[in-house]
């Protein structure tokens, strides 16, 4: 008695020493950190996991002896306080000792560890004298109480070793000179605020640093500030590094089967670590989720009595310690605690592991892409949708198997402890239980197996499906104009056909999925309970049958992402695998970045460019000079473009060497455009040589204008000026421009010339490389190539050519329309004084929408900010019910209800079985059971089975239903769109209605909608039979309801932001991807890698962040609601035991509180997600209130001649039109008539109206004015289909097709082939396709990548060619086609189409020089309308001068 009144003192006394030495120390913290470090997160005191450790096993161990003093003080019938007090105090000193120390290690006190010392020693010694005590007086390991002091004997001991390996390895205390510690370089870092890996282990389980940034988020909503930069550690180039040395040391060979091994060895060898972290985590929270179901069966069968014994005064045994239904109630709290933090733990090391590795994969992908042969992806073998595929789905496929891998290792030890416990309470009959899993586990195999099968050939159809949007949408306009829209619209309906019946297939295995599981819940208790049990052993096997039937019901989506994962992988081996530049283009690159002398590039090689081995350059010798300019010139198809390509090493070489030197800049034939500001500094002479001003000075933000995709918000001309302006600006010896006057009127090309390529370039003595067309220029030129077949016709000067190749040289002088050398002085002089023309783009109207944003602005006030955030966070605190009215709404009248209806009999069903269940045992127990109980019993299970089939298929069918309808009517609307809404919306946004939220309706929403309704009506049910069971439940039920209340609040707000900011985030580096692929040529062209590989880093880097952070909210969640699980059991337990209820009930209520608190947090969790998710039906929602053109006519059918129009009469009366209603008209006033079979050509500069008033015969502009008539009939009473089938356009914009020659030029398959081939000859590429395996039926690649630029204008000539209609429009059709073949191209049709009216819109005037009349237009009128004779001997003509220019 008295050695423990004596330590009950000490306790006490070193409690006060401890807090006040504790409190003293708090006012010196701030003062002591030297560096700027985030507060309270520097952990740097050696063994600071392994002290947290202890001192959590400490207090577990405390905490039994508090409850074994007062069981053993309970038999007593007086009261013995130092049976519990001195633990009490102990415990109390052990949690003033951890955040004594956390301070201390925080604030970087070392010195103060001095007190911990001297506790951690006298702790020690006073344990181990009791112990001692025990020892000498016989007491041994039957006692509780011995085995509890020894083991605080061990753990005092080992507390004391870390201290003093602190001291001594730190040198502190005792030293006079301790060891410096920096603390690590992202604490340093403000910016860094993901703390997860720097916070102790207590931090790290609940997840409290995350408090401050969840309320924070309540308040603000948040952004990539918001959440800072990654710790180094978790950064993309950290786990890169990691990664690319784990796989560099597998790689020993290159064969196919080896890389996918490699891969899979490299990703185990560089994450396999934290994996086996939480495949411990996760087998630890298995295990002690038994704990539940074995304290339940010790509960109830000790609710009646206690059979606590005592063998001593004060001691029992641990057996009866744990025979105590009170103390089996404080471990179950413990033991859900733990469960639930470990589980977390596991959950939230694979996710974090999974988010490295997708990092790691992505960068890696991203530097194979820097490697890759372009040949891959021109010829089609590779395209950039399949590495955004890889990119976007594989990579994340391999993230979530990561995150479900600990299955693989938990799931089989689940199984078996969970069998031996049932055999250990039911003996043999719980080998039919298992005998069911065994039986059932091949059904569920299969339906797993089936399950990925439809989810991969989904997949297959969504990307086949978004394929043809991608190329709709893309060519959506020459759709509209050839009336076009039906047959791609059928196209894309039946793709979308066959992804609904693997979606049916997917949602039929999924409700077979669900029933399997129900069933073996179901026929197993029907089995199980045959015997008469005890509400005890009855509930336990529930309970342990739930643990069961989860790895098997989980076995399935481990199957599904073992299989993703495995194709993932395959995929991904073959992408690294593919062939790659190779060493010419990395000694080419060597050798730029080396000053040579020797000032030129030369070449002797053969190329390959096909697949089928089909050589493009051949016997190539040749060599371009040091610091002057050379022009290669050709016709279309003949290797110019593939010359340079081979130049710049991105072709695979056959033979030959490639010798060059210094530094070189290109410009792409295919305008490349980054999504990314202007950002030029000494730029003002380039901007002049380009004349990019005044279309800077009409962008919304000047030369900060963000610029889209692609350039979208540019017209064609100012992509290209923009692409030839930066190849100008930059500071290299060696120049690349392939054909960069193609989509420039002749003003600007003259321009461009002059100020750009001849003064800014050639007077710097650059060597500079020309592709062109523009035969005017070659006097310029110091050397030219000229390339036929894919082999040099010749080279030289040329004054060389025009001795040595006269008939070339004439045949160049009469394409160039040039009388001698003084005329072509005079016309640069008088070009010179032309004046500047209006580049403002109408059809944008940016210059009113610069206006309205000024105005904006400037009414935009401090309050006005006020009200917005404030509105903003109340929307944010909003559920989207109109969206969820909208979803529910277009799954019609009869499928809702039946939903509802389901879901409410199902769970009644399910509450009812368990109620039965409970009624049963009680009465087995009193001998009062009847026949009709198991009878009746029965019957509910087998209704059961029935509505959890009808429910499943209900929820499923919903979903297919909703989403058909949802997706029909939006390809509808859009289809049907005016041209309007392509032109001011971003092709990437409506793209994401057809692909994220389109698959977000189809795969998500039913799931979780299906998940929401059984969580809330699982959890409203569990909590009204608790209530049911002990009313006085309600009253513990308030605090709780409350605390859920405040907390899926906060949390519903962040998580909300968070996945947004993951999404978001996402975009701009799949973009990033896109637009590399696109412009891979342009970027090594300027060795542009280290900057682009950065910018890929950072953007993986800021989606990394945002999923860490959506990660650990989801865990702050889990780890709030699990708190509230043992909170619950705990109230429950106390009202059981004030109310005396029988033992079946008592098992009943214990059962559903076990669950309440996983059905609490996924309620919560789907509700956020289906918050999130619903944003996609808002945006579909917020499209289909486009409204669609107006197809219908006045004219019936009927009243249309069928060879309407047969002559091609058209008659212009006082025209007006415009883009839009808000907008200023583009033609004002314009009357004209064409006669039957004249041929017409249209000019003006950009600006002027010409492409408008070609749009005005298809009606693609609002006439507001005036009509347009056409063989008698106005074309405003035609109906659109009509109006734009029988009349034929080509556009400046070549757009091809994927598929094959046949469809592109005859979609509707009305054409013969010897039509088909007669337009092909005429557009010169017969003997071309003729050349082609399959002839019209070869194949074109995405965006016709397979051919070149003027071949792709060639085939769109042809198709419009097809059509024979009489009125034929060609909308500056040979911009990008060698001025022989348009000579060709211009006589054909003058004679071709002799009877038919050809209105052209010229790009190069000289091309309408035979036409019948010509129109000179300006700003929306016509300025000239007369025959070109007549125009060209007025000598103030418009016409005349621009004649003259264009010589």
């Amino acid at each position: 008695m008295l050695f423990c009144i004596q330590e009950l003192c000490m306790s006490l006394l070193l409690v006060r020493k401890l807090f006040i030495i504790f409190f003293s120390c708090l006012g010196w913290g701030s003062q002591s950190s030297k560096v700027h470090i985030h507060h309270s997160t520097w952990l740097h005191f050696p063994g600071h996991n392994l002290r947290w450790i202890l001192t959590f096993i400490l207090l577990f161990v405390l905490v039994c002896e508090i409850a074994e003093g007062i069981v053993s003080d309970g038999v007593s019938d007086s009261r013995h306080l130092h049976l519990y007090m001195p633990a009490g105090m102990a415990f109390l000193a052990a949690i003033t000792s951890v955040v004594y120390y956390h301070n201390i290690e925080t604030s970087n006190f070392p010195k103060l560890l001095i007190a911990l010392l001297f506790y951690w020693t006298l702790a020690f010694i006073t344990k181990t004298i009791k112990f001692v005590k025990f020892c000498d007086n016989g007491v041994g390991f039957s006692q509780l109480r011995f085995c509890l002091t020894g083991l605080l004997v061990v753990l005092y001991g080992m507390l004391l070793a870390v201290e003093i390996n602190v001291i001594r390895v730190r040198r502190y205390v005792f030293f006079k000179t301790p060891k410096e510690v920096k603390p690590p370089e992202d604490l340093q870092d403000l910016g860094v605020r993901f703390l997860q890996p720097f916070v102790n282990l207590l931090s790290k389980g609940t997840y409290w640093w995350m408090n401050t940034f969840i309320k924070t988020a309540h308040k603000k909503p948040i952004d990539l500030k918001t959440i800072g930069k990654l710790p180094i550690a978790m950064r993309a180039v950290t786990n890169y590094i990691r990664l690319n040395e784990a796989f560099e040391a597998q790689k020993v060979c290159k064969a196919w089967n080896y890389v996918y091994l490699s891969i899979w060895r490299a990703l185990c060898c560089a994450f396999g670590r934290p994996l086996l972290l939480s495949s411990t985590f996760r087998i630890l929270a298995d295990l002690l989720g038994f704990a539940g179901p074995l304290c339940i069966s010790g509960i109830v069968h000790n609710n009646r009595t206690s059979n606590i014994k005592i063998l001593g005064v004060f001691f029992i045994s641990s057996q009866e310690f744990l025979s105590n239904a009170y103390v089996l109630a404080v471990l179950l709290f413990f033991a859900l605690l733990l469960q639930r933090t470990f589980l977390q733990a596991s959950y939230y090391v694979a996710i974090e592991t999974g988010i490295n590795l997708r990092g790691a994969i992505q960068t890696k992908i991203y530097n194979k892409i820097m490697q890759l042969s372009t040949s891959n992806m021109s010829m089609g073998e590779m395209t950039a949708g399949q590495i955004c595929n890889l990119v976007a789905i594989d990579t994340n496929q391999l993230m979530w198997f990561f995150f479900l891998c600990p299955n693989l290792w938990a799931m089989p030890v689940q199984i078996i402890v969970g069998v031996l416990l049932l055999y250990y309470l039911l003996g043999i009959s719980a080998l039919i239980g298992a005998a069911v899993i065994i039986v059932l586990a091949p059904v569920q195999y299969f339906v797993a197996t089936k399950l990925s099968q439809a989810q991969r050939s989904t997949l297959e159809y969504s990307n086949e499906r978004l394929k043809k949007t991608n190329e709709m949408l893309r060519g959506i306009k020459l759709l509209k104009l050839y009336a076009w829209e039906h047959i791609f619209h059928s196209s894309v309906e039946e793709t979308r056909q066959k992804e609904m019946t693997s979606l049916k297939s997917f949602a039929l295995y999924t409700s077979i999925s669900i029933f399997v599981h129900f069933i073996l819940y179901d026929k197993t208790l029907m089995m199980m309970i045959s015997a008469d049990f005890s509400p005890s052993v009855a509930f336990a096997s529930i309970s342990l049958f739930h643990i069961l039937v989860s790895p098997l019901f989980l076995l399935s989506s481990v199957v599904r992402s073992t299989v993703k994962a495995l194709v993932s992988v395959q995929k991904l081996s073959e992408f690294l695998s593919s062939e790659e530049i190779g060493e010419e283009h990395d000694k080419s690159s060597e050798l730029r970045s080396c000053l040579m002398s020797k000032q030129e590039v030369s070449s002797k090689t053969s190329f390959l460019f096909l697949v089928s081995f089909h050589l493009a350059l051949s016997n190539i010798d040749i060599r371009i000079p040091q610091g002057q300019l050379t022009m290669i010139v050709g016709q279309v198809g003949c290797g110019k473009s593939s010359l340079l390509l081979a130049i710049l090493g991105e072709m695979q070489k056959i033979s030959g060497n490639i010798f060059w030197s210094r530094k070189c800049a290109s410009l792409a034939v295919s305008v490349w455009i980054l999504r990314y500001l202007f950002c030029f500094r000494r730029y003002k002479a380039v901007i002049d040589a380009c004349s990019l001003q005044p279309d800077i000075d009409i962008l919304p933000h000047g030369d900060q204008t963000q610029i889209g995709e692609r350039g979208i918000n540019l017209s064609g001309g100012q992509r290209q000026r923009i692409s030839v302006a930066r190849a100008l600006y930059q500071q290299t010896n060696v120049v690349f421009l392939d054909d960069p006057f193609s989509a420039l009127d002749i003003h600007l090309s003259d321009h461009l010339m002059q100020e750009g390529i001849l003064k800014m370039l050639r007077e710097d003595k650059r060597t500079i490389v020309l592709v062109t067309h523009k035969l005017q220029y070659l006097p310029h030129a110091d050397w030219i190539i000229a390339m036929k077949d894919g082999n040099i016709q010749r080279e030289g000067t040329l004054k060389d050519i025009q001795k040595s190749e006269t008939e070339l040289f004439e045949h160049w002088k009469t394409l160039m329309n040039r009388q001698d050398q003084e005329l072509e002085k005079t016309i640069i002089e008088r070009k010179t004084v032309l004046e500047r023309t209006n580049l403002r783009r109408t059809m944008y109207s940016r210059e009113a929408l610069l206006k309205d944003d000024e105005e904006d602005e400037e009414e935009v006030t401090e309050s006005d900010d006020e009200d917005n955030l404030s509105s903003v966070l109340h929307q944010r605190a909003k559920m989207p019910w109109r969206a969820c009215g909208k979803y529910l709404s277009a799954a019609g009248i009869l499928l809702l209800p039946l939903l509802v209806l389901s879901q409410l009999l199902k769970h009644t069903v399910m509450v009812a079985i368990d109620y039965w269940l409970a009624c049963w045992t009680s009465a087995a127990i009193s001998e009062k059971a009847e026949p009709e109980l198991k009878n009746f019993f029965s019957i509910l299970c087998c209704l059961g089975i029935v509505l959890c089939l009808v429910t499943s298929i209900a929820v499923e069918w919903t979903g297919l239903k909703v989403t058909k309808k949802l997706h029909s009517s939006l390809l509808n609307k859009i289809i049907l769109a005016p041209m309007r809404f392509f032109e001011t919306t971003p092709l990437g946004s409506i793209l994401n209605r057809f692909s994220a939220d389109c698959n977000t309706i189809d795969q998500h929403i039913p799931a979780t909608l299906e998940c929401l309704s059984r969580s809330t009506l699982l959890c409203v049910s569990a909590l009204a039979v608790i209530s049911y069971v002990t009313p006085m439940f309600l009253i513990a039920l308030v605090p709780l309801a409350i605390m859920c209340y405040f907390i899926q609040k906060y949390f519903r707000v962040a998580s909300r932001d968070l996945q947004q900011l993951d999404d978001s985030t996402q975009l701009p580096l799949l973009s990033h991807f896109s637009e590399t692929v696109e412009g891979l040529t342009t970027i090594r062209a300027f060795r542009y890698e280290a900057k682009f590989r950065q910018k890929l880093l950072e953007y993986t880097d800021s989606n990394n962040i945002a999923s860490l952070f959506l990660t650990a909210a989801n865990r702050w969640l889990e780890v709030r609601m699990a708190s509230t699980l043992p909170l619950c059991i705990h109230s429950e337990f106390i009202c059981f035991n004030s109310n005396k209820l029988p033992s079946g009930l008592v098992g009943l209520g214990l059962t559903y509180a076990l669950m309440v608190s996983n059905y609490l947090n996924w309620m919560v969790r789907n509700l956020a997600d289906m918050e999130i998710q619903l944003g996609a039906v808002k945006r579909i929602n917020g499209l289909l209130k486009t409204e669609a053109e107006n197809y219908e006519g006045l004219l019936s059918s009927s009243q249309i001649p069928q060879n309407w129009p047969d002559r091609g009469e058209i008659q212009i009366q006082n025209l007006s039109v415009r883009y839009d209603s808000n907008l200023k008209p583009v033609l004002k006033h314009v009357n004209a008539h064409i006669s039957p079979g004249q041929k017409i050509g249209i000019c003006g500069r950009t600006g002027s109206g010409k492409s408008s008033f070609s749009l005005a015969f298809f009606r693609m502009v609002d006439t507001f004015e005036g009509r347009i008539i056409i063989d008698g009939i106005d074309i405003a009473k035609l109906p659109l289909q009509t109006l734009r089938s029988r009349l034929s356009i080509i556009l400046q914009d070549p757009i091809l097709f994927s598929g094959t020659i046949r469809f592109n030029l005859d979609p509707e398959k009305k054409c013969t082939d010897s039509m088909l081939w007669e337009a092909l000859e005429i557009a010169q590429l017969k003997h071309v396709v003729k050349a082609l395996p399959g002839g019209l039926d070869a194949i074109v690649t995405e965006g016709g990548e397979n051919f070149s630029q003027g071949q792709r204008q060639l085939f769109c000539l042809a198709r419009a060619f097809v059509r024979k209609t009489s009125i034929f429009i060609m909308d500056e059709a040979t911009a990008s086609i060698d001025m022989a073949t348009e000579n060709i191209l211009q006589k054909v049709v003058m004679t071709a189409f002799a009877d038919r009216t050809v209105v052209t819109i010229a790009h190069r005037v000289h091309t309408i020089l035979n036409a019948d009349l010509v129109i000179v237009m300006k700003r929306g009128v016509i300025l000239e309308y007369d025959k070109p004779e007549v125009l060209l001997e007025q000598e103030d003509s418009v016409f005349a001068s621009f004649v003259q220019a264009d010589k």
